[in-house]
């Protein structure tokens, strides 16, 4: 028995190691993005706007998260300036970003103010979502503090 038991030890702890190697640890929605390659412009602009320890904290938020793409679809003097101005670069962001997590099924037709107190224009029709010009690509990106919505545009709110 005492020797069955010295074998059955380390073959239990190393299951348990390959169970948690198998199993993603969750994420909160800046690791989420991170983890993204298709968000890593965002990624990047998150950290810079020094908005990651807010988008890392409890929440929930829900975010629509624009690609690399959407990035680059903008004039480059205008990604340039907001790299440029840090608080612009915030009032982009955060027109992203909605307090509560919104799932697409719940997605109801109609305004919500962001986390900046700004309206944005939600629409659905059956699967289809949009916030305001922009398409939801990829849906329901859960994270350990809300959900990523991808969209391929960036929701530049105008100059306030």
């Amino acid at each position: 028995m005492k020797k069955l038991m010295s074998f059955a030890a380390p073959l239990v702890a190393l299951l348990l190691v390959a169970g948690c190697a198998t199993t993603p640890a969750p994420k909160n929605l800046v690791e989420t993005a991170a983890a993204t390659p298709q968000l890593s412009t965002l990624s990047k602009l998150i950290r810079d706007a020094g908005l990651a320890d807010t988008l890392s904290g409890p929440g929930p938020f829900t975010v629509f998260a624009p690609t690399d793409d959407a990035f680059k679809a903008l004039p480059p003097a205008t990604l340039q300036a907001l790299v440029q101005d840090k608080a612009r670069l915030q009032a982009v962001l955060k027109n992203h970003v909605l307090p509560g997590a919104v799932l697409s099924p719940d997605v109801k037709n109609g305004l919500v103010k962001n986390v900046d107190g700004s309206n944005l224009a939600l629409s659905k029709s059956g699967t289809f979502v949009t916030v305001e010009d922009a398409v939801v690509t990829t849906a329901d990106v859960k994270a350990t503090n809300g959900v990523v919505h991808i969209v391929d545009k960036v929701l530049v709110p105008a100059a306030r």
